[in-house]
């Protein structure tokens, strides 16, 4: 029988807000242990869009999804925290005392004072594209997300997709691949004014080429190579734009996974939250992040940042509850190892 493992605090999810939830808990002096699905740490940060630049964390007027994720690590470093990857948490079950046991599906048995849900969008993965054959070019010539902007130089790519995905990498592959040609269904994107702006001067300029109205329509390969994409417009008219990679932008699709079971408050598909402690609907569990709801949010890294430091409080609060915690600022404190 695998042998329980204690902790302070369990922390489901290893995106940026769980991260920085490790370092709001080790200033309390309490340790954590780390649960995600992922194989690597950084959620969408790290799976979605590691060179994509972010603009609003305070005190970064850049800084890429990667290297946000370098930052938090490093920040979180000295708190020790145990890494659970590329597993899901299949059981929560809350003892007698008020701890919680968790059970992973690979069999890890964790038992926390507190926990704190950081899991995003739960289980995601990419909405794809209904097409014959699919699947034999994910992952070699088929792909759902950027991690190296320098993999794609020199391919003739086709992007497939309307939104911000679809736009911001179409302007950041421009200058490194060979040929860029984006497919939408309709002339109007659902990106940022500005960014569809800049691809339609890059366009206008014969930098890319915008394929409006077609949609997808099949794909032409040998083995596991893409060699063209198949597109169609609306009268039925169909056109095999020559290609060595598709990118498709169709959003994500979100799965709570085994959450949904927990009897937590649910509001579409969100954990409801009290605003200032980030308490949910189970005492000693505790939700931060994209998988929260309440009025007024907002879905910001930065927002997420504040809601990782009440949930610490509030989790030391029940995990501690006869010992006084006393306000300090990190400045008069520090951290381990300074």
């Amino acid at each position: 029988m695998t042998e329980m493992q204690k902790t302070d605090v369990a922390i489901i999810g290893a995106g940026p807000t769980g991260l920085f939830a490790v370092f709001e808990c080790g200033m309390l002096k309490m340790n954590c242990h780390v649960i995600d699905a992922l194989d690597m740490i950084g959620g969408q940060c790290t799976a979605m869009y590691p060179e994509k630049p972010i603009y609003d964390i305070p005190a970064h007027p850049s800084i890429t999804g990667g290297d946000l994720i370098n930052k938090l690590e490093e920040q979180a470093a000295p708190f020790n925290p145990v890494y659970h990857l590329s597993q899901q948490v299949s059981k929560l079950e809350k003892q007698e005392d008020g701890s919680f046991n968790l059970e992973t599906d690979k069999g890890t048995q964790i038992n926390a004072k507190a926990v704190i849900v950081a899991a995003g969008v739960g289980a995601f993965g990419p909405n794809r594209p209904p097409l014959d054959g699919l699947t034999q070019y994910e992952g070699k010539s088929i792909f759902y997300m950027v991690r190296k902007r320098e993999d794609f130089r020199d391919k003739r790519i086709v992007i497939a997709g309307g939104g911000d995905s679809a736009v911001d990498w179409a302007l950041s592959l421009a200058d490194v691949a060979k040929s860029v040609q984006v497919v939408h269904r309709r002339p109007k994107f659902r990106a940022a004014p500005e960014s569809v702006s800049q691809m339609q001067q890059l366009a206008a300029d014969g930098k890319i080429e915008l394929v409006v109205p077609y949609q997808l329509d099949g794909l032409k390969g040998d083995g596991d190579q893409l060699r063209a994409v198949v597109v169609k417009d609306f009268d039925g008219n169909t056109r095999d734009l020559g290609a060595d990679v598709m990118l498709a932008f169709y959003g994500l699709s979100q799965n709570l996974g085994p959450i949904a079971e927990w009897e937590l408050e649910l509001d579409k598909k969100h954990l409801s939250v009290h605003p200032t402690s980030m308490a949910t609907s189970l005492a000693g569990v505790y939700a931060v992040g994209d998988i929260v709801t309440y009025e007024n949010k907002l879905k910001l890294i930065l927002c997420g940042f504040s809601e990782a430091a009440m949930a610490a409080r509030s989790a030391h609060a029940y995990a501690y509850p006869d010992e006084e915690l006393h306000f300090e600022y990190s400045t008069s404190v520090g951290v381990p190892g300074e």
